[in-house]
């Protein structure tokens, strides 16, 4: 699968072994890492999509990305899918960057272009949620054009539907 490119960013596909790296905290030669990277969260990240090549199989292209700088390709974080579609067509998706690289919206960008992406695949509705006390991340996912849709005492939850455009299209002849 070929990589997802923003004016700032390069969302590369993660393999597994990409992700198996990753968690050994070995690059591979062609990738750099900023200072700061992996995360807890990008091991976090990588292990859960380990667990879901694992039961069932490789969901690229709803897999795990890992958030390059176009200027240098130095990974500054993670973002991705949780797995492949359930049976309404709905995904869950996370986020997150390296201390250094926040702040400058790189984490709304790298959304901006998985929402992007998932809605020209004929995804239909694209959920994600953050910690109730993370501004930051809240607002992240309100300048992506996700909504809040509930919340608990823990959890704000997030998401952005679209039609699907095969229910409007009707039948094809």
């Amino acid at each position: 699968m070929d990589d997802l490119v923003t004016a700032r960013l390069v969302l590369h596909p993660m393999s597994p072994g990409d992700a198996v790296r990753l968690l050994a905290g070995e690059p591979d030669g062609s990738t750099r890492w900023a200072p700061g990277y992996p995360t807890d969260g990008d091991m976090a990240g990588a292990r859960r999509f380990l667990d879901v090549c694992a039961s069932t199989g490789d969901p690229q292209p709803f897999g795990a990305y890992e958030i390059r700088l176009r200027e240098n390709r130095e990974a500054i974080g993670g973002a991705g899918f949780h797995g492949p579609a359930d049976h309404s067509g709905s995904v869950t998706i996370g986020y997150g960057l390296i201390p250094s690289a926040q702040g400058k919206g790189y984490a709304s960008e790298a959304l901006r272009a998985l929402l992007a992406f998932a809605r020209a695949r004929g995804i239909t509705c694209v959920r994600g949620d953050t910690d109730r006390d993370n501004i930051a991340s809240q607002r992240v996912l309100t300048a992506a054009g996700m909504e809040q849709f509930a919340e608990d005492e823990l959890l704000k939850y997030y998401k952005v539907t679209w039609p699907d455009a095969s229910a409007i299209a009707g039948p094809r002849a």
